[in-house]
């Protein structure tokens, strides 16, 4: 079945047809710059598929929620969210097939960046069985996959731009079809912009933005001027989905409307001077309070000045954060922290719902502040023994038992031979053979190593198999047993679906 949605007319005054099931297929880039009529682009094109394919919009501004009105899309406000439930909220919105638009306007950008990332990631990491096509559009896309560092925290932006990359470059084969929107090009990361086949090119200014569109659309670059004769709501159109040779056309009308106020001239109240500067400077006793935002998320060295500026004078903090007299050895030096207060700081760090999916050097970091906070001398550890400890906790094992314990001592042995990534799902396979529990869940095997996706829980057991590190089996009930080589230990007999999903636990939404 072909289907082909209306977008608008061409100069001629035929019907602008866009064939759906191609776009599905090759993904579309829009560019213009502000004031243009890209959002008006993109509200027509979610109109016009609605009845035909499920959607997922990516909303920094909360223009889209107004469909909810109209398409009975669901209006997910991804401040009330953590990352892990996002994620777990994104697997849902494929499994049951619902149109969704995640609004974000009310977070800070780096913020925004991290909650559409793991939107993104749990909409690109279901199982095969829930590949259903699925439009995923992504407004103000120069935010999301900047092509150059900015002020947002390096691993905010790297982990938007994976998801991003994972969208466009590999999503197809997902059934995911990505439609991004962007001001300009420039900014635009190129991989990112390089996987769109059919293209949508406004009104732009900027010659380097010009003569990237004229290239992207296979025009010379004397025909670029013509991106800043363009009126708004007109586009130039080129790709399988559109036209095989460039096209302009002029966006049709749509249902729904923004919550924004458009740039229309209103006239001016007709108050006399006296009364206008009475208004103005009257002040009122409960003033209405402006909507709170949350604040950017606090970098490494804005905590550590924030606690150098509340030592008292002439004293200064050492590497364990402690505050030390003017030519006074460090504490370090002279306290020795005992390493179950290390444990409890490491715990307390793991606490947090999305800790378990950060990657060590972040963990580590802010380990070291927690430390210093609470005049814990962190660099005891350097991130070498951070990690062999950190495996240690996301197994859940006591680590007061890997000490004193001689069979826990092997199994710390075994799991050090192993890559530092594979050492925390050993030991979470000993602990469970060592207490007589099942197997582990494949989700919680992927847990252990920083994912949120069974597949991949999966796909790391039998990498460790392949390795000779475990073997598995069935039993006669067709549940999954494994046993540890080099230990001679056996799991009991666990099912590979996560029988605690939606519990409420450290990972879920409660």
């Amino acid at each position: 079945m072909t289907v082909s949605i209306d977008m608008g007319t061409t100069r001629t005054g035929e019907k602008a047809l866009m064939n759906l099931e191609e776009l599905l297929a090759t993904r579309l880039l829009v560019q213009g710059n502000s004031g243009s009529g890209k959002s008006h682009l993109l509200r027509r094109l979610l109109e016009q598929s609605a009845p035909w394919v499920q959607q997922a919009v990516i909303d920094p501004e909360g223009d889209f929620v107004t469909l909810a009105d109209v398409f009975g899309h669901v209006v997910v406000d991804a401040s009330a969210h953590t990352e892990a439930a996002l994620q777990q909220i994104a697997g849902k919105v494929r499994q049951h097939r619902v149109s969704v638009v995640l609004n974000l306007e009310n977070l800070e950008t780096e913020l925004q960046m991290r909650r559409a990332a793991a939107f993104l990631g749990g909409l690109f990491d279901m199982d095969r069985d829930h590949w259903y096509p699925l439009l995923v559009v992504v407004d103000e896309a120069q935010m999301f996959a900047p092509a150059a560092a900015g002020d947002v925290a390096d691993e905010a932006r790297k982990v938007s731009l994976g998801a991003m990359t994972n969208l466009m470059c590999r999503g197809r084969k997902r059934g995911l079809a990505g439609v991004i929107a962007t001001q300009r090009l420039a900014k635009l990361a190129k991989n990112v912009a390089a996987e769109a086949s059919n293209f949508l090119m406004g009104r732009t200014f900027l010659d380097i933005d010009m003569s990237r569109a004229a290239d992207l659309l296979g025009m010379e670059r004397r025909q670029a001027e013509m991106f800043r004769d363009l009126d708004r709501g007109h586009f130039i159109a080129l790709g399988p989905a559109l036209s095989r040779r460039p096209l302009s056309l002029t966006i049709g009308p749509v249902e729904t409307g923004t919550r924004g106020g458009g740039p229309k001239l209103l006239p001016l109240p007709a108050n006399p001077p006296a009364d206008a500067r009475a208004l103005i400077l009257k002040i009122d006793a409960h003033p209405a309070r402006l909507p709170e935002r949350r604040p950017l998320t606090p970098t490494t060295r804005d905590i550590l000045d924030s606690v150098d500026r509340a030592l008292p004078a002439g004293t200064a903090a050492n590497d364990s954060g402690a505050p030390v007299e003017d030519g006074a050895p460090p504490v370090a030096a002279v306290v020795e922290t005992p390493p179950s207060r290390l444990d409890e700081l490491l715990r307390e760090v793991l606490s947090d719902p999305d800790a378990a999916f950060r990657n060590e050097a972040v963990l580590y970091q802010d380990f070291l502040v927690r430390c210093r906070l609470r005049g814990v001398n962190g660099r005891m550890l350097d991130l070498g023994a951070f990690r062999r400890r950190l495996a240690v906790a996301r197994a859940g094992v006591d680590p007061a038992a890997c000490s004193d314990d001689p069979d826990w001592q092997r199994a710390q042995t075994a799991a050090d031979a192993l890559p530092e990534d594979l050492r925390a799902i050993y030991l979470l396979l000993a602990r469970a053979a060592r207490d007589g529990a099942p197997c582990p869940s494949d989700l919680a095997i992927a847990r252990a190593r920083g994912s949120r996706s069974p597949r991949r829980g999966r796909g790391l057991l039998d990498y460790l198999e392949g390795q000779g590190a475990i073997g598995i089996r069935e039993d006669a009930y067709g549940l999954r047993v494994v046993s540890l080589t080099a230990l001679d230990w056996e799991t009991a007999p666990g099912t590979p679906e996560d029988a605690e999903a939606g519990q409420g636990d450290l990972f879920g939404l409660g």
